[in-house]
Order: structure tokens, then C-alpha cells, then sequence
């Protein structure tokens, strides 16, 4: 589907008060135009009816009722005037014009008149005994034509037709100069007053588009995080209550804003004051739980048993405090980077060595690849990845590194039932667990929260795909120069 023309606001209101404008100077133009025309040719036209009238008394009386053609030549002479000329027709014959047949033909601006070019209606209303006229165009040029019959007076003072037929042909081209002045009066107005009007809507649409693109400015710094932005309000027209109205909604979202960062703010520095709390006597319990786990196989089936459980969930608890105290670091923003120039295949390696790992890991490692990176941090990103892969996946599990100038990445995958599609999105958010498509995890579902955190650290990022033949795909990118990151020591 082609994309749609959309114009802006100050294009909308130009052309609607252009539009007006026009739609309104057509129908005043036209209508005073039409009247215009309609007065001027009806005056014309009346006057030279006026003026045939007049003519045709000074030919009565009529000296023979069948006139010869002399007698035509003087009926026609008599009705001809400057501006005009004329023709006498009696049945078949008519008088001569002096001038060569062929129509109408301008001499001085007057036609020349033969039977021949006579309009048949207007001989037939001529025929009937009415005095009749029309309007006719020749060769680009307008002509009135008046015909009146002429009567005979009987003894009896009662008039018949007498069968002569007198026309007059007159020039209407001074009308039609004076019709055509008007019109283009008429456009020249009408284009002044579009210009006013475009005028008037440019100085309309920057009254009404000044607020516009100021609330329109406002709402992007406000989207920004811009909470204290406000809109100055001018007046109390409507404009200005949307500005009203959005200083208060401004103002209590700054005021919501607030508070939820302070029991945001409140929240984890309660998070990390318990984590810090805990640590000691966790400590302490870390003690007693590995001595429980020496003593444990000495003691009878259910005290060892609840040995073993005891220390199992302190070891778990001990974890979860960690991950706490680390998450904290992230969102206080204290979180830095210790960086080193490290060999990324070594680094990997010895993370898998370090927790027994090694044999159950395949690794597909490009040579001679270093990175300036925290090697503390990348350990615990390919811990969680690796060890999740081990937990939830099924062999083989695979680690692969390679890198280009800029980039390295490390991508571990497994042969498992993969992860459902609705539990892609969710797979790094805290304390997600996907129990419906994994086993029943033991750790705490903020491993992959906190890998993700260290990957954004070094400006990189994690993402999880799967793979088209099964498993789950862990794409960690990492630069191999990655920037100094401000924050206090861990």
C-alpha cells in the first residue's frame, strides 16, 4: 500500500483558509459578474430595440404593399444607422447590401446581413409578427440581431402583416469589451483577497502553531525525563487550558516520579543493608554447614540427611546474598570495571577448569585473541551461561569464541528443548525462572540478570536465540577495548 501524503498543520489551515477564500470571492465574483453581464447586454439590447422601433415609424406609411427592390433599398437604408447595418427581405426578394455575399463579415466592426445568415428561429418569430432578437457569435466576435415585421394599416384602422421583414445587425463588441474588463477586475480581485487570506492564515496558524510546538517541545523533554519542564500560559482561550492542564499533569507526575524513586531508592538500600547484614552470620553458618557436611555420612540416615540439607541450603542462601549484594553495586551505580589485558581462550578455559567443567564442555576457541576486559566479571558471565547450559540443556554443550577487530564473541549453546517463545523476552529479567520449560532451578533467577548486567558494564550485551535444530543459543559481545567505567571500588 503506497505510504500516505500527510501534510502539517500550518499546510491544513493554509489551504483551508485559501480555500475559503476562493470558494467565497468565485461566488461573490461570479454572481456580481453574471448580474453584471445580464444588466449590460439587457441595456443594449433594449436600447437598440428602442432604436428599430423608433426607425420603423419614419417608413409609414407603406407606398405599395409588394414593394420592389428600390423600395427594399429604402426601407433598409432607412433602418441602417453608424453602428449597425440592415437588411429589408419580402419573400424571396431582399435588398441589396452593396457588399459581397458570404455571411457575416466585419466591416468597421458591423456584419454584413444576407438572408442566407439569418438564425431560422428568429425569422420564424419574425414571420409570426413579433418583434424578435438574438444574440449571435461570428468569427470571435458578438452580434446582436433585432427583426420586426412591418404592418399595414387598412381603411378600417385595423393592422395586418404586410410580409416585409426588416433586420438590424448591431456590434456588441463595446459590451463585451466593457463584460470582459469586469472579469478581469473580478480576478484581480479575487487574487488579492487570496493573497489577504494567505496572509491572515499565516499570521493565524503562528498563533495557534506557537503553542502547538511549544506543548509539542514540552512533551519531548518530558518524555526525556525532563520532569520539571512547564509550558508559560498565555491567556484563556482554549490553547491555554491544554497548557493548564498539562503544567498540572507535569507537575503530578513529577510529584508520582518522585516518590517511587524514593521507594525505589528505599527499597534497595534495604536490599543492601539485609545483604551486608547477613553476610556475618552467614559466615558463621558457612562454618557450621561444612562441618555438618564432615559429620553428616557418622550420623544416623535422618540427621545426616538433614545435615546435608542444612548445609545445601546454606550454601544456596549464601549465593543468593552475594547475588543481592552485587545487584545492589549495579543499581547504585557503584559497579566498576577492573580491567586487564586477559587471552580470551585462556580465560575461558580456566573458568571451566576451575569448576570441573573441562570434560563435559565442548570448546571451539579462535588462537591469539586478547581483549582488554575484567577477567573477574567475564568469569562470572560464562558461569551463569555454562552452568545453566549444564542445569537446564542436554549434552553436548558447547562454548565458541571468535573475533574481528573491534568485537569478540563467546556463544553457548546446548541440545536441550530450548526455551518457549514467550520465555525469550523474560529469560534476563530478575527473578524469572521458567519453570514450565526447564527443570526445577535451585538458584535464586538472578544468575542471568547479573550476566547481563557485567555484559552492559563492558558496553556489550547478551542476547539468547534458539537454535533452529534445538537447544538454546547464549550470544555474549563483548568489545575488545572496553571503556573506563566511573564508579567506586567494589
Amino acid at each position: 500500500m503506497p505510504p500516505r501524503l500527510s501534510l502539517g498543520l500550518r499546510a491544513r489551515l493554509l489551504f483551508a483558509f485559501a480555500l475559503l477564500c476562493v470558494v467565497t470571492a468565485t461566488a461573490v465574483a461570479g454572481g456580481m459578474y453574471v448580474q453584471a453581464r445580464t444588466d449590460i447586454l439587457e441595456r443594449a439590447q433594449n436600447a437598440a430595440v428602442l432604436a428599430m422601433k423608433s426607425r420603423l415609424e419614419a417608413v409609414f406609411p407603406l407606398r405599395s404593399a409588394t414593394p420592389g427592390p428600390d423600395e427594399l433599398n429604402e426601407i433598409a437604408g432607412a433602418m441602417a444607422d453608424g453602428d449597425g447595418s440592415s437588411i429589408a427581405v419580402y419573400r424571396e426578394a431582399h435588398s441589396s447590401t452593396g457588399m459581397p455575399p458570404g455571411g457575416w463579415r466585419p466591416l468597421w466592426n458591423v456584419p454584413v446581413l444576407t438572408p442566407e445568415v439569418l438564425p431560422a428561429g428568429l425569422r420564424r418569430e419574425v414571420a409570426d409578427g413579433h418583434v424578435a432578437w438574438q444574440r449571435v457569435i461570428r468569427n470571435g466576435a458578438p452580434f446582436l440581431v433585432i427583426g420586426a415585421p412591418l404592418l399595414i394599416v387598412e381603411q378600417d384602422r385595423t393592422t395586418r402583416v404586410s410580409g416585409i421583414e426588416v433586420y438590424v445587425a448591431r456590434s456588441l463588441l463595446p459590451e463585451q469589451r466593457s463584460i470582459d474588463g469586469l472579469a478581469v477586475r473580478a480576478w484581480a480581485i479575487g487574487g488579492v483577497a487570496l493573497a489577504f487570506a494567505v496572509v491572515l492564515a499565516l499570521l493565524a496558524t503562528r498563533g495557534v502553531l506557537r503553542p502547538v510546538r511549544e506543548l509539542g517541545r514540552a512533551a519531548r523533554l518530558l518524555g526525556e525525563g525532563e520532569l520539571r519542564t512547564r509550558i508559560e500560559v498565555r491567556g484563556t482561550d482554549e490553547l491555554a487550558d491544554v497548557a493548564r492542564t498539562f503544567n498540572n499533569t507535569a507537575a503530578e507526575l513529577e510529584r508520582h516520579v518522585k516518590q517511587l524513586r524514593e521507594m525505589e531508592a528505599d527499597a534497595r538500600r534495604f536490599v543492601a543493608d539485609v545483604s551486608h547484614e547477613l553476610r556475618t552470620p552467614l559466615a558463621a553458618l558457612a562454618a557450621v554447614a561444612d562441618v555438618l557436611d564432615e559429620e553428616a555420612a557418622g550420623l544416623p540416615e535422618h540427621a545426616g540427611r538433614a545435615a546435608r540439607l542444612v548445609s545445601q541450603e546454606t550454601l544456596n542462601l549464601t549465593g543468593l546474598v552475594n547475588d543481592l549484594i552485587e545487584v545492589s553495586r549495579f543499581d547504585s551505580g557503584v559497579a566498576a570495571l577492573a580491567l586487564n589485558e586477559v587471552d580470551v581462550a585462556e580465560l575461558v578455559r580456566a573458568t571451566l577448569r576451575t569448576r570441573g567443567w573441562s570434560e563435559p564442555v565442548r570448546t571451539e576457541l579462535a588462537a591469539a585473541v586478547t581483549a582488554r576486559l575484567d577477567p573477574r566479571r567475564v568469569d562470572v558471565i560464562l558461569a551463569n551461561l555454562v552452568g545453566n547450559a549444564l542445569r537446564h540443556g542436554r549434552p553436548p554443550v558447547s562454548v565458541r569464541l571468535c573475533a574481528d577487530q573491534d568485537w569478540i564473541t563467546l556463544e553457548v549453546r546446548d541440545h536441550g528443548p530450548g526455551l518457549e517463545e514467550a520465555v525469550l523476552p523474560h529469560v534476563f529479567d530478575r527473578f524469572y525462572k521458567a519453570s514450565a520449560a526447564r527443570a526445577r532451578s535451585e538458584g535464586s533467577g538472578l544468575g542471568l540478570a547479573i550476566a547481563r548486567e557485567n555484559a552492559r558494564l563492558h558496553q556489550g550485551d547478551i542476547t539468547v536465540t534458539n537454535a533452529p535444530d534445538g537447544g538454546a543459543v547464549f550470544t555474549l559481545r563483548l568489545p575488545r577495548r572496553a571503556p573506563d567505567a566511573d564508579g567506586g571500588p567494589e
